[in-house]
């Protein structure tokens, strides 16, 4: 059980997280948005959310093959160069090791324009702000249903 419910107890915080959520999904593109979403979550440790999106991947007709190789993703060769540079841009958002290395920028800059770079980069930082709370309050997926 989480620690407490932010929409209810902090119901105007949590509608301006809302906000921002609603913005990246409408304005990043389906898969690219879902992967860094899942990435960003397997890097945080966030039971919750990487349950979701890759749950809402699978939904979408992803294959799992591809969900499930999201943290290895620079061992195969099924991404493509946009969602290359959105996870790796992903990932060092995610993990600030002192800044984006320019070469991470300019990869995605390549692939992406700058309307759609900021949008990614306000996705990337939505998930981020999700994984702290979710793991903040310990909320945890609705377990799998089991076969009996």
């Amino acid at each position: 059980m989480p620690r407490l419910n932010l929409s209810k107890t902090s119901a105007e915080g949590y509608r301006a997280v809302y906000g921002l959520e609603k913005f990246s999904s409408e304005h990043v593109e389906s898969e690219i948005y879902h992967l860094i979403k899942l990435r960003s979550s397997q890097l945080n440790g966030c039971a919750f959310c990487v349950d979701m999106h890759g749950s809402q991947m699978l939904e979408s007709g992803v294959p799992f093959r591809k969900i499930n190789s999201v943290a290895a993703w620079r061992e195969v060769g099924w991404f493509s160069d946009r969602e290359r540079a959105a996870l790796e841009l992903a990932e060092q958002v995610t993990l600030l090791p002192g800044g984006v290395p320019d070469d991470v920028w300019n990869a995605a800059a390549e692939v992406f324009d700058e309307t759609e770079l900021a949008n990614l980069l306000i996705a990337i930082a939505t998930i981020n702000v999700w994984n702290r709370l979710m793991v903040s309050t310990q909320a945890e997926p609705n377990p799998p249903a089991l076969a009996g």
